[in-house]
């Protein structure tokens, strides 16, 4: 077989995070090769970002199975499966060792700025279907470079892209202006910085998710220690017995227990809730911020803003791809429907595949959060079926690639029919991979 073919040419991997890695090793346990393409300096950069908040899922449901298998004989030790990590525990003790098993098949500092069929724009059909893809790359250094593939799976991810303020799904008047005061991740309060930055000071949480819960704790644990720290959660919704989650009856116990944290802080009086309240417009006054809605209302001022609204996937370097998205999620319209958060939530999603998750463009797979789109109720464990049945199928074994191999938690307390008002981010790395407190 010729090297110029495409069926010698390597299955391209967008992103060294969790559902990347884990498309490698399944790719490698079908003798097929991968390169992983990554943007930042080493494996799971976003991870490392909240690296200071627990995941709600342990170790068990953390590790793809492929990627245990390829990292046994390096003598790895899969830590105690029923505890839960921190980020940086999952980047540090799995993600990292699992790149550095996968060797020169990951190459760091590499960013994907566009991805097309060779010699073809997305208007072009002739012999489309024969031509590999073209995958171009920019590096660190700023040289550049074009890279062959016979498929594409980008597992990129939606934290780089957070969603704005304003309840329109575009940023708040005056939100740009006001971006040294506002900030879309979950504060690391153990960094003395981060942490003089909210002690003693009045902050706005806007989300209705996990990551929101997380944030509302951590300000309410600063509030005991300094008492004139106090945080005002804004709600585009009303409150309802389904606003914390399950609690205890959730079976992903941490999760359950999130809420219940989350509503502590407000039954103790370290958060107030505004409900209903849709951000319209972020102004100055003085040193401080009002936020206003659309109804006009103007609430009382704070020194800081944290947005938890969502993540949205960039899909600026995929555009010359002929992709089949969802107009409202943005997730591959057979999935979709699987995924809506108005309806499902992360027990009720059906396990998918392949099938789910191609395009009219052959070869091309988003998988993992970006497969989601805006849509917050991904797990792990589905992100590793995802890319177990695209390797099978990329291997031509249409059986494995169809077949099942994995049991949900059903919950059905995440979401569901009438519990999201707008889809926003359950947390850093989805509903159920969502950090929890410890």
């Amino acid at each position: 077989m010729s090297e110029n073919t495409p069926a010698a040419l390597p299955v391209v991997v967008i992103g060294a995070g969790p559902i990347g890695l884990a498309a490698a090793a399944q790719l490698v346990g079908r003798g097929i090769t991968p390169l992983v393409l990554e943007a930042g300096p080493t494996a799971a950069v976003a991870v490392r970002e909240w690296s200071h908040v627990r995941l709600f899922s342990p170790w068990a449901e953390l590790v793809d199975p492929a990627a245990e298998k390829l990292l046994a004989p390096t003598g790895w030790v899969k830590p105690d499966s029923a505890s839960y990590p921190t980020g940086g525990d999952w980047a540090t003790h799995y993600l990292q060792p699992l790149a550095d098993a996968l060797g020169d098949r990951v190459r760091y500092d590499s960013r994907v700025t566009g991805v097309s069929r060779t010699g073809r724009d997305r208007v072009v059909d002739a012999d489309r279907a024969q031509q590999p893809f073209t995958v171009h790359v920019t590096h660190a250094d700023g040289s550049e470079e074009r890279l062959s593939a016979r498929a594409v799976i980008d597992a990129s991810g939606t934290w780089s892209t957070p969603a704005p303020l304003g309840a329109d799904g575009l940023p708040a008047l005056g939100e740009r202006t006001a971006a040294d005061r506002v900030s879309y991740r979950v504060p690391d309060l153990k960094d003395p910085a981060v942490r003089a930055r909210y002690a003693g000071r009045r902050t706005a949480v806007i989300g209705s998710g996990a990551s929101a819960f997380t944030a509302l704790t951590h300000l309410a644990e600063l509030a005991k220690e300094d008492p004139t720290t106090h945080a005002v959660w804004i709600l585009r919704r009303g409150l309802s017995g389904s606003t914390f989650g399950g609690g205890a009856a959730d079976q992903l116990p941490a999760r359950g227990a999130l809420g219940l944290a989350a509503k502590a802080a407000v039954d103790d009086g370290h958060a107030d809730a505004v409900t209903g309240f849709r951000t319209a417009a972020v102004e100055r006054t003085g040193d401080r911020l009002v936020l206003i809605g659309e109804d006009g209302r103007r609430l009382d001022p704070v020194d800081e803003v944290i947005g938890l609204t969502g993540f949205r996937p960039d899909l600026s370097f995929v555009g010359e791809l002929r992709l089949a998205l969802d107009e409202r999620l943005q997730a591959p319209v057979a999935l979709a429907p699987l995924i809506d958060p108005n309806v499902h939530s992360c027990g009720t999603v059906y396990p998918h595949g392949a099938h789910e998750l191609s395009h009219p463009e052959q070869g091309v797979y988003l998988v993992g959060m970006k497969s989601y789109g805006r849509a917050p109720t991904f797990l792990a464990m589905t992100g590793y079926e995802q890319v177990r049945s695209i390797a099978a199928a990329l291997a031509g074994d249409q059986e494995a690639a169809e077949r099942v191999e994995l049991t949900l938690p059903e919950t059905g307390v995440c979401g569901g029919a009438g519990l999201f008002d707008e889809p926003e981010a359950a947390a850093p790395g989805g509903c159920c991979t969502a950090p929890a407190t410890a």
